[in-house]
């Protein structure tokens, strides 16, 4: 499996290449679409201009491109906004075919309506279909067999098991998509939203909802089995006290001193390391590393450590052997207790 890794800022391209990733991903937002559209009507739902979350100058992509030929690593760039008015599609075309001519032709895409439009207009470059699409079973990724999609990338909530089942069935659905890749959110940024229902903003002028503490947990109910978000009241049993140990608290991840560079915590706003087995077994080509707008220093540590967990997975066959090895290596300061894919569900 390969590892693919968030890129905020040009400038720390080769320290992560150097580290271990194989391609890296970032987003591009022109000056000029910023000031036409503003916040609202995003270009890739990372609308942060505060910290290096993502490109902002052509003449960045020219030094970026220069970069990829010397290091031979892709890069990604990012568009992830679920929908676009009309009159934007022409110009995102415009943006991509620029793109393309100086050596972008990868492209994560997540509006399908984007994605049939390029293919209209004959623009071949290669489209990776975002986690944001909310791929999650066979039919849905039929859909887009037509597109030449390049690459699945499976969304946050979705079960290695599943994932495996989605690659079996369009591999025997259609042939052609034997060589299709799959790749799976692997560390960082767990969040409790499923993004292609999320219309959220992550913007400079205010808080990210994601960022909002919450709780989850199984609520007092007049129906039983019902699992509400509950402020008030809860249902104090064991199950539900281990379903929330379990569960992400951005109240206590990310709004903690904890969540600052100087943590030791590996994987502390999401991890999903002991999930590697289960990722290469279902069919798993790529691994996400989130970090756009992260500290570079602890994204270079994030890619050191992903690296180590594939060395140890290839030195260990079983899944058992592997986990206990890699928490004994890694996992010096303890677990985040903040799992992508939780142990209860992988086997389900």
């Amino acid at each position: 499996m390969e590892l693919t890794a968030g890129l905020g800022s040009v400038d720390d391209y080769i320290r992560y290449i150097e580290a271990g990733a194989d391609e890296c991903f970032c987003g591009y937002i022109p000056y000029a679409w910023d000031r036409k559209y503003g916040t609202v009507l995003s270009l890739n739902r990372r609308e942060v201009r505060c910290c290096s979350v993502q490109l902002g100058a052509f003449s960045e992509l020219e030094i970026l491109a220069a970069m990829v030929r010397a290091y031979q690593k892709p890069v990604q760039l990012t568009f992830n906004s679920l929908y676009y008015l009309p009159q934007q599609y022409p110009e995102i075309a415009e943006i991509i075919q620029k793109c393309m001519e100086i050596g972008f032709w990868d492209y994560i895409i997540a509006d399908p309506a984007l994605i049939l439009y390029l293919r209209q207009q004959k623009i071949d470059c290669r489209i990776s279909l975002s986690g944001e699409v909310g791929e999650i079973n066979s039919a849905m990724t039929g859909l887009f067999e037509q597109m030449e999609i390049g690459r699945i990338i499976f969304p946050r909530k979705m079960r290695p098991k599943d994932m495996a089942v989605v690659a079996q069935v369009c591999a025997k659905r259609s042939p052609g998509l034997e060589n299709m890749k799959y790749e799976a959110f692997a560390l960082n940024e767990l969040c409790q939203f499923s993004g292609a229902f999320c219309n959220s903003l992550h913007c400079d002028e205010m808080g990210y909802l994601c960022r909002v503490p919450y709780r989850v947990g199984v609520g007092k109910s007049q129906r039983k089995n019902s699992i509400l978000i509950d402020h008030k009241e809860w249902d104090d049993t064991a199950s539900s006290r281990e379903y929330t140990s379990e569960a992400r608290q951005c109240g206590d991840t990310w709004d903690s001193p904890e969540s600052d560079f100087d943590a030791p915590i590996l994987g502390e706003s999401g991890c999903g390391l002991c999930a590697l087995y289960d990722l290469g077994q279902a069919g798993i080509t790529h691994l996400k590393i989130v970090g756009r707008g992260n500290h570079p220093d602890r994204m270079v540590e994030d890619i050191r450590a992903m690296k180590r967990a594939l060395e140890i997975l290839d030195a260990f066959k079983d899944r058992e052997t592997y986990q206990k090895r890699m928490k004994q290596e890694l996992f010096l300061s303890g677990c985040s207790k903040n799992c992508y894919y939780l142990p209860a569900n992988r086997h389900l």
